[in-house]
């Protein structure tokens, strides 16, 4: 498994609850189509999880 994720916000956050919101913020996500490398934890998995239909995830 790699140490790094890359995720990429697909879709607007128009229309997403407080903690979703919260939730692309705190992974860093700023705007459609702005890709950011995460770290590969259990934490940030759970954070990705939940806003899985907003954004792609792929390694490396």
């Amino acid at each position: 498994m790699s140490d790094a994720l890359k995720v990429t916000q697909l879709k607007s956050r128009n229309g997403a609850d407080k903690r979703q919101l919260d939730t692309l913020r705190s992974i860093g996500l700023r705007r459609i189509g702005h890709t950011v490398q995460v770290s590969d934890t259990p934490q940030m998995r759970g954070m990705l999880h939940k806003v899985r239909h907003l954004v792609e995830v792929r390694e490396g």
